[in-house]
C-alpha cells in the first residue's frame, strides 16, 4: 500500500492579546493617579492624627509631626484611658449603638417589606410620607419640645427613637424586597405560612447582604452621632464618647482663642488628648468593617439595581 506524503498542518500564529489604544492607556494612567490622590487625601488626616497621638509633646509644639510619630510617647493614651468618665461615655456609645441599630433594622425592615407589596392599599401615600421626611422636618425646637413632653429627655430613648428610620436605607431595602421572586412568597403561602412567617423564614434568610449593609450604615451613623445626645441630655454620665470628644475640642478651641504664648502648652496638650480620643473612638468601627465589607457592595447593588 502506497502511503502518500504527510500533510503538514499550517503553523498557527501565536495568539496576541488585544492591544490597548493610546486613549485607553492614558485613561488608565490618569485614573490610577487620580485614585491614588483620593486615597492619599482620605488617609492623610487619620494617619496624621495617629502620628500626633503617639508623638512627644515637644515635637508637636515645634510642628515637626506629619505622617510619622516623633519621640514615641504614650503619656496621652495613659491619661485618657485613666479617666473613668471616658470609659463611662464609651460604654454609653456601645449601648446606644447596639440598641439603636437593632431597633432601626427591625423598623426599617418591616416598613420596607410592607412598601414592597404592589397590592397594598395606600402604598403610594405611605411612600410619599416617607419621602416627604427626607426634605422637610418638624424643626429643632418642636422636636425638643416633643421629646421633653414625652419624658424621654436624659434617657437612651432620646437618642434611639427620633432617627430610627433612615429614608434612604428604607428605599434601598424596599427595592431589594421588590427584586425577590414573587413565586417564593406564593409557594410559602401555599405551604401555609403567614405573612410574618414568610418574612422571617423566607425573605430574611435571603436578605443577609442588604441587612448587613444596613447594619453598617446605621451603626456608623449612631456611633458618630453626638448632637442628639448633646441636645437631649444634660448629665455628663449619660453622654456618648463623641460628646466627650466634642468637649475636648471645645476646650482646645477656647484655650486657643483666649490664650497667648503662655497657654501654648495647654492648647497643645488638649490637641494631643483630642488626637488620642479620635483614635480610640475610631478603632472599633475599623475593626468591625472588614467583617461586613464583603456584604457592603453586594447589598447596596442588590437593593439599587433592577433586573
Amino acid at each position: 500500500m502506497t502511503v502518500g506524503p504527510a500533510v503538514r498542518e499550517p503553523k498557527r500564529a501565536p495568539r496576541r492579546g488585544i492591544r490597548s489604544t493610546r486613549g485607553e492607556r492614558v485613561f488608565r494612567a490618569v485614573n490610577a493617579v487620580f485614585l491614588t490622590a483620593v486615597v492619599f487625601v482620605t488617609l492623610y488626616p487619620f494617619v496624621n492624627i495617629v502620628a500626633r497621638s503617639l508623638s512627644d509633646e515637644s515635637y508637636l509644639i515645634a510642628g515637626k509631626v506629619s505622617l510619622v510619630p516623633r519621640g514615641f510617647d504614650l503619656t496621652a493614651y495613659k491619661l485618657v484611658m485613666s479617666d473613668s468618665m471616658f470609659w463611662t461615655n464609651y460604654r454609653n456609645t456601645v449601648v446606644y449603638t447596639v440598641v439603636a441599630t437593632f431597633i432601626a433594622i427591625v423598623l426599617t425592615t418591616c416598613y420596607a417589606y410592607v412598601l414592597s407589596k404592589p397590592r397594598l392599599k395606600g402604598r403610594g401615600a405611605l411612600v410619599g410620607i416617607a419621602v416627604f421626611t427626607m426634605f422637610f422636618s418638624g424643626g429643632l425646637i418642636p422636636n425638643y419640645v416633643l421629646i421633653t413632653s414625652l419624658g424621654m429627655k436624659n434617657s437612651i430613648w432620646a437618642v434611639v427613637l427620633p432617627n430610627a428610620i433612615n429614608v434612604f436605607n428604607l428605599l434601598v431595602m424596599k427595592a431589594f424586597f421588590e427584586s425577590l421572586p414573587v413565586e417564593l412568597e406564593e409557594a410559602a403561602a401555599v405551604d401555609g405560612l403567614s405573612t410574618y412567617g414568610t418574612l422571617l423564614r423566607i425573605v430574611l434568610p435571603l436578605s443577609k447582604a442588604v441587612i448587613a449593609t444596613m447594619v453598617l450604615f446605621y451603626a456608623v451613623s449612631y456611633w458618630n452621632s453626638w448632637f442628639t445626645a448633646f441636645l437631649y441630655m444634660d448629665r455628663q454620665e449619660l453622654f456618648p464618647v463623641t460628646v466627650y470628644l466634642r468637649n475636648l475640642l471645645a476646650g482646645a478651641t477656647g484655650a486657643q482663642s483666649a490664650g497667648g504664648v503662655a497657654d501654648a502648652d495647654a492648647v497643645q496638650a488638649a490637641a494631643t488628648l483630642q488626637a488620642v480620643t479620635v483614635v480610640l473612638t475610631t478603632l472599633p468601627i475599623l475593626a468591625v468593617y472588614p467583617f461586613i465589607q464583603r456584604y457592603f457592595v453586594s447589598g447596596v447593588m442588590l437593593g439599587a439595581v433592577k433586573g
